[in-house]
């Protein structure tokens, strides 16, 4: 079954009511990888209750619709689905426990052409349910790499943001774990591409590849480290484009560019040399 435009574009999303718990806060920060090292103080505060934290980052599971993108209604091949980029704008310090509300929308198609696939934009926004305060404005694209051809507009695609082209101000490098993907699907993205073998197979990957998601935290936090003091509330906004899957077991090499309250990024395998997100842009404040 074709996409039908007008259908994705009215998706009727419920909005979602989202408690969550000091443990849920704890088991996204170990799916991305926080609390690795023991003794590193800086990472505890994310994994341990006293004195909580919580990654900023953890907003992209909150007031999450779930995996719609699987429902035959949509049209959509969701095996050959790839998360394309993803952006994220905080308005407030997320609570390290707390009840929110997210109200996802789709808000954008663009036809690449029969056999060149399509782009699927969305937005949700999360608000704190009792107050209505506004937490954070999730963005996304999808990469529909086998749905193109159904009669859409051909853009305009939104334009990548430059990285400077001048040597890096800093690296980092942070180990991802062999089960990291059996672990982060465990706060809300059960996709089995990240856990099925011959889901991954079928998609072409030899094994089950690491959510995007959490390569996105897995710089998130390197930015935070690098650039943040790793003080949570300066993160303002972190948009980034995927370019290349990762497996879980592999090291992500973040590298950052300052200037002034804007931090370029870019991360790669060091394994394997190959980048994995690209065109990276965070706000610090």
């Amino acid at each position: 079954m074709a996409i039908d435009m007008e259908k994705l574009l009215s998706w009727p999303f419920p909005e979602v009511e989202h408690a969550y718990s000091a443990r849920d806060t704890i088991l996204y920060a170990l799916g991305v990888g926080a609390g690795a090292d023991p003794l590193d103080e800086g990472d505890l505060k994310y994994v341990y209750e006293d004195g909580l934290v919580a990654l900023p980052t953890m907003a992209v599971i909150l007031g999450y619709p779930g995996f719609w993108l699987k429902n035959p209604e949509t049209g959509i091949n969701w095996r050959q689905l790839l998360h394309g980029e993803q952006g994220l704008t905080l308005h407030a310090p997320l609570p390290a426990s707390g009840s929110v509300v997210g109200r996802t929308r789709i808000t954008g198609l663009i036809d690449k052409g029969e056999g060149k696939g399509a782009l699927l934009f969305s937005e949700r926004e999360v608000f704190e349910k009792d107050s209505g305060r506004p937490l954070a404005t999730l963005t996304a694209t999808a990469v529909l790499r086998a749905d193109g051809g159904f009669g859409g507009p051909s853009g305009p695609a939104p334009q990548p943001h430059p990285i400077p082209q001048r040597a890096a101000d800093a690296s980092v490098d942070l180990a991802t774990l062999p089960q990291a993907a059996l672990i982060y699907r465990l706060s809300g993205d059960d996709n089995p591409l990240h856990a099925d073998p011959k889901v991954a197979a079928a998609a072409g990957f030899p094994r089950p590849i690491l959510h995007g998601l959490c390569t996105f935290a897995v710089a998130g936090r390197a930015i935070l480290r690098l650039a943040c003091d790793n003080d949570p509330a300066r993160l303002k906004s972190l948009n980034v484009r995927f370019s290349a899957p990762v497996f879980p077991g592999e090291t992500i090499r973040t590298e950052i560019w300052r200037d002034g309250g804007v931090v370029s990024f870019r991360s790669s395998v060091v394994e394997r040399g190959v980048t994995v997100l690209n065109n990276g842009r965070a706000e610090i404040g």
